[in-house]
């Protein structure tokens, strides 16, 4: 019988969606959480991070153990986990002694979950037998953009139809995308990025130069991304004066939907286009992103270069994927979950920078932004030396 690869995407489209709602639905409880449960601020802050850290766990253990355990019991698994950990949400806070502890259980519980979806999906669909590959992949990616579009509207709109305090009930069905994506990772085909044992491991990965360019461009892909994405909302706020909720709206939404529309045109088009020229080009139009958004005393001009930006980077980190994969055909998981880990780590490296940099100016975001703009600087250089490389090669 023909194997339905289609059923495959449909299941790792809901993958992202799924990953993109663990990203951004308990964000848009944290004032919710210090009124109703009392948690400081100061604690409420640390929910991102544990859950980013347990995403960072969760990509060591795959480079190391997925092969052996197998793909499809792995990302069952992650749906498994996201399901729990978001339903657990309306329940074991109120349960345990300490609302935060079990805030920061379901946390660190759909996190994992979270973890395996982005070290596993991306292999998953690269083994199948689908042409223009680069372009499915980048499609393949803009969908965490409209899941965390749709999170943060639906969300929006579901309370203020049914209130705030009805959050509970909103968690829960959230939980129903990835308790009814388990059945589609039951079915579907799911093929081998490499024969058992002929994988590169992670000692001869770490030995290959391409290796390190590869983990070079994550960091900066994950730190041009999350640097202004993780900022839009105060900076949008600070700049034209909005509100918070307005500014949540503006900034995070915008970003993604470009970011997501930048994707899906290089899913359509991408087979007549060069790849690393592509790049080049996105990562040139991120650095004029920051430098507009920093240096621009039109606070209108700064807000564009913020969305703008969600366009440019919308290609860096699925365009990552596709330029090295080839280059490495035995990379198999370990390569996979060792790129997811350095996105991680440059979406946890490019915020902080912007943020201690502000803080050193004065709580200046704009100086904050202008740091960030060497981040798609040096992607850019690594994509030329790339590109160098290549035609010497030939």
């Amino acid at each position: 019988m023909q194997k339905n690869y289609r059923l495959t995407l449909k299941a790792c489209y809901l993958g992202f969606i799924t990953q993109a709602i663990a990203a951004n639905f308990a964000p848009l409880l944290f004032l919710t959480f210090r009124s109703g449960y009392g948690i400081p601020l100061g604690q409420i802050a640390l929910i991102p991070t544990v859950f980013f850290l347990t995403q960072l766990i969760v990509d060591v253990f795959c480079a190391r153990f997925v092969d052996r355990i197998g793909y499809r019991r792995c990302v069952v698994a992650s749906e498994v986990a996201s399901a729990l950990g978001l339903a657990g949400l309306a329940f074991v806070p109120d349960l345990c002694g300490s609302p935060f502890a079990g805030i920061l259980v379901c946390v660190v519980v759909y996190a994992i979950g979270s973890g395996l979806i982005e070290v596993l999906v991306s292999p998953i669909v690269e083994a199948c037998p689908f042409e223009h590959k680069e372009s499915v992949m980048s499609l393949l990616h803009s969908f965490y953009c409209w899941g965390s579009v749709g999170v943060i509207l639906l969300s929006s709109l579901f309370f203020t139809a049914f209130g705030i305090g009805s959050w509970r009930i909103l968690a829960c069905l959230w939980a129903l995308i990835p308790l009814y994506n388990i059945f589609n990772f039951v079915r579907c085909p799911i093929e081998r990025l490499t024969e058992d044992g002929k994988g590169m491991t992670i000692r001869q990965l770490f030995a290959t130069p391409l290796f390190w360019a590869a983990i070079v461009l994550m960091v900066c892909a994950g730190a041009s991304e999350l640097a202004m994405a993780q900022w839009a909302s105060a900076f949008v706020e600070a700049a034209l004066g909005f509100s918070k909720s307005v500014g949540d709206l503006i900034g995070p939404c915008l970003f993604a939907i470009t970011m997501g529309v930048s994707r899906v045109i290089y899913g359509k088009y991408g087979a007549k286009l060069n790849l690393t020229h592509y790049m080049i080009g996105s990562g040139l139009m991120c650095l004029c992103c920051y430098l507009l958004a920093s240096l621009s005393h039109n606070p209108y001009l700064s807000l564009l270069g913020c969305v703008l930006c969600g366009f440019s980077v919308g290609i860096m980190w699925p365009g990552t994927i596709s330029v090295i994969s080839p280059r490495l055909p035995r990379g198999g998981t370990a390569l996979f979950a060792l790129l997811a880990m350095s996105g991680d780590l440059g979406g946890a490296l490019g915020p902080s920078l912007v943020g201690a940099v502000s803080q050193q100016a004065g709580d200046a975001l704009q100086a904050g932004m202008l740091a960030g703009s060497v981040f798609p600087l040096v992607l850019v250089a690594t994509l030329i030396l790339l590109n160098v490389q290549a035609r010497r090669s030939r």
